[in-house]
């Protein structure tokens, strides 16, 4: 499922973007989720990582599309960006935050078609880089790099990241299957744990990268190990 925002002030641009985006889905057969806002300010504002694709414009009141990107970079660096604009001589701005390209107004199908081709590949191209994880009503990306630790509590599992934690429903049986052949262990009934975070071995515990301590249990400690070696030898 490809998640895509169209933030755009100009209604008929919105209309053409969404019927293009309804042609794509049924030509391409690809499944889109698409959200429309008119806004770019609110937009920014209240924005979450759980977006895949943003077509934004740059002509937009009270916020230009190059503030939204940069204000949406700070929270989130894989999310791809495609500048919807009139006035090719601002496209060259977007580059500073990572666009991918920009499309010129008004927008011909073939190109729009084309782009979102390239958008929706890069995407795949970065899924095994991330996982979308839901807390309560919110659904955030998370980079795998920053996963030191996933912890089995009750009913839930606590994702222990490099800066914070967040609590979400979905079992550690579940995780671990989302996260097979992508660098992540099971040391114990408990943890779900993150090779490359792994910075040594003491005893019955594995030690993180934040100085945590995990226990490794004695069933699992051989497989832990033939794990991690050949995680560590597979590393560039």
């Amino acid at each position: 499922m490809i998640r895509i925002a169209v933030v755009d002030d100009d209604s008929i641009s919105c209309r053409t973007m969404v019927n293009y985006l309804s042609r794509y889905r049924k030509e391409r057969q690809e499944e889109l989720t698409v959200s429309v806002f008119t806004d770019g300010k609110a937009f920014a504002d209240g924005y979450r990582p759980v977006y895949d694709i943003l077509l934004l414009d740059i002509q937009m009141t009270p916020m230009d599309g190059i503030e939204v990107a940069r204000r949406v970079r700070a929270r989130d660096e894989s999310v791809v960006i495609v500048f919807i604009t009139s006035a090719p001589q601002y496209a060259i701005n977007g580059y500073e935050v990572g666009a991918l390209s920009y499309l010129l107004k008004p927008l011909p199908w073939f190109a729009f078609s084309q782009e979102l081709d390239r958008s929706i590949a890069q995407v795949r191209g970065r899924v095994d880089l991330s996982i979308l994880i839901t807390e309560g009503a919110r659904s955030t990306r998370i980079p795998l790099k920053d996963i030191v630790f996933i912890e089995s509590v009750r009913h839930s599992s606590v994702i222990h990241t490099l800066d914070s934690s967040l609590t979400t429903n979905s079992t550690l049986k579940s995780l671990e299957g989302q996260l097979d052949q992508r660098g992540f262990f099971r040391s114990n009934s408990c943890y779900l744990v993150n090779l490359a975070h792994v910075t040594g071995m003491e005893d019955q515990d594995c030690i993180m990268s934040t100085g945590q301590r995990l226990r490794v249990s004695r069933p699992r400690k051989k497989a832990f190990m033939t794990a991690l070696t050949a995680y560590v030898a597979g590393r560039p």
